[in-house]
């Protein structure tokens, strides 16, 4: 069983994006475990300008 990354966003007029996949469970998990795969969280660049820009988000997975 694999499972795959998707980025989702509060806003319902952005569609939700994947991330990633082909990943194991543990992966996924350890992924979406990550204070940087949440707006609430991150402290990247990269992910507070995607914040500004988009609005909140989270990382989660979901089986392929």
């Amino acid at each position: 069983m694999s499972y795959s990354i998707v980025r989702f966003y509060e806003n319902a007029g952005i569609r939700r994006r994947v991330i990633a996949t082909g990943l194991t469970r543990d992966m996924a998990v350890a992924h979406c475990n990550n204070p940087d795969t949440s707006s609430t969280t991150c402290t990247t660049k990269v992910g507070r300008a995607r914040t500004r820009k988009l609005g909140r988000w989270f990382d989660g997975f979901e089986e392929e």
